[in-house]
C-alpha cells in the first residue's frame, strides 16, 4: 500500500469515461466499477431516452472526498477514484466510474463495492428520466445509519 493512498474525486458534466491507473508494480488488482444507463421502456411514457442527473456540487464534493478517505482507512489501497455525472446521460452511457488499485484483488473488490453501495445511499444525487412521453423522478434511496 502507498501511504497516503491517491484519491481523485469529481463531479463531471454529461456521461464519465473510466481513466485506468499508471502500471504501479506493488499494486495486483485494479477494480472498475462503471454504473450505466438500461435501455428501458416504460409502460405509459415509452422508450427511455435518458438519464437527467442534479446536485449540488458544494454539499457533494466533500461528500464523495470523504467516502473514498473512508475507504482508504479500511481496506489497503493505493488509489481511489470516484466519478458521477451530472446532466444528461444517455443508454449505453457510464453516470458513475469508481476505480480501486490495491495489493490484491479482495481488497480491490470489496472496497469498490462499499463504495458504490454507500454512494447511492449518502449522495444527494437526483436522478429524472427523460421518457419519449414524458419525464419521471426515481426514488431515493433512504439514508441508513450503517451507511
Amino acid at each position: 500500500m502507498c501511504s497516503p493512498p491517491h484519491i481523485e474525486t469529481s463531479l463531471v458534466s454529461g456521461p464519465v469515461e473510466p481513466c485506468g491507473f499508471d502500471h504501479t508494480p506493488a499494486c495486483g488488482a485494479e477494480v472498475v466499477f462503471l454504473g450505466r444507463t438500461r435501455a428501458e421502456q416504460h409502460e405509459r411514457h415509452g422508450e427511455l431516452h435518458h438519464l437527467d442527473y442534479e446536485t449540488h456540487p458544494e454539499m457533494v464534493a466533500p461528500l464523495m472526498q470523504e467516502l473514498a478517505t473512508q475507504a482508504a482507512a479500511r481496506w489497503p489501497l493505493h488509489a481511489i477514484r470516484l466519478q458521477h455525472a451530472t446532466g444528461k446521460v444517455a443508454p449505453g452511457q457510464a453516470s458513475v466510474a469508481i476505480e480501486v488499485l490495491a495489493g490484491h484483488r479482495a481488497e480491490a473488490f470489496e472496497a469498490c463495492r462499499w463504495l458504490i453501495d454507500t454512494l447511492k445511499v449518502r449522495l444527494p444525487i437526483w436522478k429524472r428520466e427523460v421518457w419519449a412521453d414524458g419525464t419521471t423522478w426515481v426514488d431515493g434511496t433512504p439514508v441508513r445509519p450503517e451507511a
